[in-house]
């Protein structure tokens, strides 16, 4: 659901509820996307940290290939 920002001012309490039972709600300002109102449960879902980069590419299956370093020649520069 999308409120507008005074709207959801004056519903303050509303929205809050809504947000716990239903989902997000949307809040817009000037008639634009500003902010989302959501429930604590789901917000410390979206905090919980995940593996790092680092992690993910550490985890990647160990492949022993060996590639053939080329030297390409170089080009001519006009200056």
């Amino acid at each position: 659901m999308s409120w507008q920002l005074q709207d959801a001012k004056n519903r303050f309490s509303e929205v809050v509820e809504k947000a716990l039972t239903e989902g997000p709600q949307h809040v817009t300002r000037r008639g634009r996307p500003a902010v989302v109102v959501i429930a604590e449960a789901e917000y410390q879902k979206l905090r919980k940290p995940g593996p790092s980069f680092v992690d993910h590419l550490l985890a990647m299956p160990k492949v022993d290939i060996e590639f053939e370093r080329v030297n390409p020649p170089s080009r001519d520069v006009d200056l």
